[in-house]
């Protein structure tokens, strides 16, 4: 006889088993797992999300920027959300998409840092290292049907090169030395093309800063999912620095001659 009670197959009854020892995970075939925790369910689509990320290469590393809102459907619900993630000492991911799933991949970074760490090997995860293992994560969840829902940016330096890539819920990659997720592929993109690409090793810190700041000025008149609230990373071989959350100066002069659209 099978002396563990998780094996005998009887349904969750308090009358019955006072200890709730059925079910146990793993341990219970899975028509009675489903009877017991009902069936197997996958995201359809995300809830709490943010919006765009814009990264660019300039003469001393990566720069990189995204607004603080998290927005559940339409509605501006969080507003101190930070979605640029510093990964080891020169290395930045930025997410947009769904925010829980942003939480698992930090919490995945994290851990695998620590490991890394615990091995005291003289090895250090580097930025396109990282990449890598976003690329293969994201692609094993996407072919598992169960994706995780977010865009991702990677930027940092790897022996004095300087990385910038994407990754998205599908594992489709690229690397670039401009990059925008959400809206803003739409509308950061053609501003950063103009101002930067074949510029990428003459730009100044504050140039950098100025185009950045116009791509998110652009971004908060035109998104809908935006607000005047962001952050700034900048990576170069001193390190990663954040900046603390800040806003552009807007001007909303010109919505007085819209017409149309309930004006």
């Amino acid at each position: 006889m099978d002396a563990f009670p998780s094996r005998w197959g009887k349904p969750r009854n308090e009358n019955i088993d006072q200890y709730n020892t059925v079910p146990l995970q793993k341990t219970l075939p899975d028509n009675l797992a489903q009877a017991a925790y009902g069936p197997v369910t996958r995201t359809q689509q995300p809830l709490v999300t943010g919006t765009s990320v814009i990264a660019l290469k300039y003469r001393d590393g990566i720069m990189m920027a995204a607004d603080m809102l998290g927005s559940y459907g339409s509605l501006a619900r969080f507003r101190d959300i930070e979605r640029l993630m510093p990964v080891g000492e020169h290395t930045v991911v930025g997410a947009s998409g769904d925010l829980s799933d942003q939480q698992y991949i930090s919490h995945v970074l994290e851990s695998l840092m620590i490991k890394e760490h615990c091995h005291d090997d003289g090895h250090v995860l580097g930025t396109p290292h990282i990449f890598e293992y976003l690329w293969r994560m994201m692609y094993n969840r996407r072919s598992k049907f169960n994706p995780l829902w977010n865009a991702l940016v990677v930027g940092g330096m790897d022996k004095g090169k300087k990385f910038l890539g994407y990754v998205d819920l599908r594992g489709t990659t690229y690397q670039s030395s401009t990059i925008a997720t959400g809206f803003g592929a739409h509308l950061a993109v053609p501003i950063l093309r103009k101002r930067v690409e074949g510029r990428e090793d003459d730009l100044t810190e504050e140039e950098a800063i100025e185009i950045i700041n116009d791509c998110m000025r652009v971004l908060y008149y035109r998104d809908a999912r935006s607000m005047n609230k962001f952050q700034r990373a900048t990576i170069t071989e001193a390190g990663v620095k954040v900046s603390e959350p800040y806003g552009v100066e807007t001007e909303w002069g010109f919505a007085e001659k819209i017409r149309g659209y309930g004006a």
